[in-house]
């Protein structure tokens, strides 16, 4: 069994509730649920929102506030792809943290924070092909 895969993603959250709702708005759908947690299927990885607190119990060590030295990505498309989930982002409630624009590495990136503070990257890059459940292909 391959160890080089990633299974499932969770985000301490001080309000799973608050947390939810933001990516409900910004049209995620929950794939489980209940007043403790939260899990969405996103291709074959789950992206939990979980009470940071009891995030930090279950570690063993405290955990920081929101945005650390980790940021979680989608990539799309087309630029034009990016600009509309960055406006959604924002229009569900995220803070805006980098408009979109041309990046060094020769694709077209922009950061938003949701309500806890963790960092999205919403990026196209011209040398990874997205398939249409938005998996990529990393060259």
């Amino acid at each position: 069994m391959s160890t080089q895969r990633v299974s499932l993603i969770t985000l301490g959250v001080a309000d799973v509730a608050r947390a939810r709702a933001f990516y409900e708005a910004w049209g995620w759908v929950p794939a489980t649920a209940n007043d403790g947690f939260v899990v969405f299927q996103c291709g074959g990885v789950g992206l939990s929102l979980f009470p940071r607190d009891e995030l930090a119990d279950d570690v063993g060590r405290p955990l920081g506030d929101g945005a650390g030295a980790v940021t979680v990505a989608q990539n799309y498309p087309t630029t034009d792809d990016v600009d509309a989930a960055y406006a959604s982002a924002l229009a569900a409630g995220a803070e805006a943290v980098k408009a979109p624009e041309r990046v060094f590495w020769g694709g077209y990136s922009g950061y938003v924070a949701d309500p806890d503070g963790h960092l999205w990257e919403l990026a196209h890059n011209p040398g990874w092909p997205v398939a249409d459940d938005g998996s990529v292909t990393v060259s």
